[in-house]
């Protein structure tokens, strides 16, 4: 059974950063990309950032380029998400997802993404 946990939001104010981890079982971590989105109630779900199952391609969301930071290390079976210069606009709840490819640009669709996690919150306060 594969899991995807997340874990490292918090309540944080305008410019503070926060670091996101996506712990994955049961799964070869190593062989797919791994992919964060954010959700606000009442909003669509949006794509953020990709890493690729090596880490040799990136992709980020127009509106994080230069603030947020995707990362993995394959032998903890864990990817990141670097949050820097936090806006209010950015709170949401942040979620890790996974599937059955070794890169995940953003057009990818999100019925292509087999595995989700449970999502984490981070509030941003100016």
């Amino acid at each position: 059974q594969v899991q995807l946990v997340e874990s490292g939001g918090g309540s944080v104010q305008t410019g503070d950063s926060l670091t996101l981890s996506c712990v994955v079982s049961g799964h070869t971590f190593n062989a797919y990309a791994v992919s964060w989105f954010r959700q606000v109630p009442g909003k669509e779900r949006e794509f953020v950032a990709s890493i690729s199952y090596g880490g040799g391609s990136i992709y980020y969301a127009d509106f994080v380029k230069g603030r947020f930071a995707v990362s993995r290390e394959n032998a903890k079976n864990t990817a990141y998400l670097r949050l820097n210069s936090l806006k209010p606009e950015d709170t949401a709840t942040y979620f890790c997802a996974s599937g059955r490819f070794t890169i995940a640009p953003m057009s990818l669709p999100e019925q292509k993404y087999d595995y989700w996690g449970q999502g984490t919150q981070v509030t941003v306060s100016s």
